[in-house]
């Protein structure tokens, strides 16, 4: 759903409509998904690799972008600091330093495909990629914190 067909309802009508609204969205990111793993089985991954891939953007785009609100994948990249330092680590039950850099893996390649298919800017994935290189290592920190059994309390997982 556009931000502008969004706008057209009232907060009351968008609340009431939600799980119709989320399923829409769910329904467009099914077809974008089979276009995804149609290009990474073309470009000679094993089926193996492309379901993890598929698995891990599934979760990001069907959960993440409409956990909050209803956000399209092309509007999702600037989210994904938030997803994989915060949410993915508390709402994954599977999160541990590893998972969070084979999902940004996917990430990436995700919206590169959505780039070169003129889906997504450029510019922002760019910015996506810079940010991963500079905060992977927190998020991965922040995960063996969270994850570890004698972690005593929000300050000692997330650092504050």
């Amino acid at each position: 759903m556009s931000e502008i067909e969004k706008d057209a309802l009232t907060e009351e009508e968008f609340l009431d409509r939600y799980d119709e609204l989320c399923d829409e969205q769910r329904s467009k990111n099914e077809k974008l998904l089979e276009e995804f793993e149609e290009r990474l089985l073309a470009d000679g991954l094993k089926q193996n690799t492309v379901n993890n891939h598929i698995s891990n953007v599934d979760f990001y785009i069907n959960t993440y972008l409409l956990y909050y609100n209803i956000i399209e994948p092309s509007d999702g990249m600037p989210l994904v600091g938030g997803f994989l330092g915060d949410f993915f680590i508390r709402k994954a039950l599977w999160s541990t330093p590893q998972s969070i850099k084979s999902t940004a893996a996917s990430l990436k390649k995700f919206y590169k495909f959505m780039v070169d298919s003129g889906r997504a800017d450029k510019t922002v994935y760019e910015e996506m990629c810079r940010q991963f290189k500079k905060e992977m290592s927190d998020w991965q920190e922040t995960c063996r914190r969270f994850n570890a059994p004698d972690s005593l309390g929000v300050e000692d997982i997330w650092g504050i």
